[in-house]
């Protein structure tokens, strides 16, 4: 068993869920969490205008994303009152959260101008990964609003692997040696990341079409989260869950909706054009990689 997990089940153990109280002084660090939270997989989202601020009903979608980040943070506190978590918002300009009506113990980053973007202020420190609201990625038929970091992107993959911000986010985490423990969003994107993941999944919301979701009540949403996180918890605590690794180098390929923003990635050394739509580079590790990525999606404009 690895120095991680042994911490992690003499921690869990010692910290029951009926048994709120406060750790001695001299005990073992706390677990940390770190919650990455979208909108799109929201449940009580089921309209694009829901999710752009000045859209219809936008206030409306940050009470009920706030309300299942604040679903999750109570599980874990029910469980491990000293836990230390961070949150990370991680949709459009990113600030979404109703801060002030996040618990006071939570951390929280706000602002979009950050290179890691989804995943900024992950560590291998942390023990486990919550994604929150998330989507499907770009492509897929099945997802509400899918698609991968912006508009312009049609695919992306890291070491012959497709993946979306999830899986994204998720091979970034997993070269710290942190898993992915829950993934919660719409029927398709739970579809995906549950299988690519293993990590335990609340589906918000069932995909009708593209732009539109048959909803489930917000208190049937977060009672669902509830339960999913202390079952996650569980999971860590067996170590059953295995950090999605990609290894080094990663090679990128991400395919594009212009070919004119394929042209002007080539002024980035060591960039190359498979085709007019597709560029190709090769990363030293997943950490270059992703800032890259992220400067592509959304910092080059063609």
């Amino acid at each position: 068993m690895s120095a991680r997990a042994i911490v992690l089940s003499v921690t869990l153990l010692t910290l029951p869920a009926t048994l709120l109280r406060t750790a001695p002084a001299d005990s073992q660090q706390p677990l940390k969490f770190f919650i990455s939270v979208d909108l799109e997989g929201i449940g009580g989202v089921g309209s694009p205008l829901m999710t752009s601020t000045g859209g219809k009903d936008y206030g409306l979608s940050r009470q009920f994303l706030t309300r299942e980040v604040n679903s999750v943070v109570a599980a874990i506190f029910e469980r491990i009152p000293e836990a230390d978590i961070l949150v990370n918002d991680s949709h459009g300009d990113h600030q979404n959260v109703l801060h002030g009506e996040l618990d006071p113990k939570v951390s929280y980053i706000q602002g979009s101008i950050k290179p890691l973007g989804m995943v900024q202020g992950l560590e291998s420190s942390f023990n486990g990964v919550i994604f929150v609201g998330y989507h499907a990625k770009a492509g897929d038929p099945d997802g509400f609003l899918a698609h991968t970091g912006s508009g312009s992107v049609k695919g992306l993959w890291l070491n012959d692997v497709e993946v979306g911000e999830g899986g994204m986010n998720a091979a970034f985490a997993g070269s710290l040696g942190v898993p992915v423990i829950l993934v919660a969003g719409d029927s398709a994107a739970t579809a995906e990341l549950g299988q690519l993941l293993g990590s335990e999944t609340v589906t918000t919301k069932i995909a009708e079409t593209p732009s539109s979701a048959r909803l489930l009540h917000p208190d049937v949403v977060n009672d669902k989260l509830h339960e999913a996180t202390g079952v996650a918890l569980n999971r860590l605590e067996n170590s059953d869950f295995d950090p999605l690794e990609l290894g080094s180098p990663v090679e990128i390929r991400m395919r594009f909706a212009s070919t004119t923003h394929v042209d002007v990635l080539q002024s980035i050394p060591g960039m190359s054009k498979i085709d007019g739509f597709t560029i190709r580079y090769v990363a030293r590790n997943m950490d270059e990689a992703y800032r890259l990525i992220r400067l592509m999606y959304r910092f080059v404009s063609a």
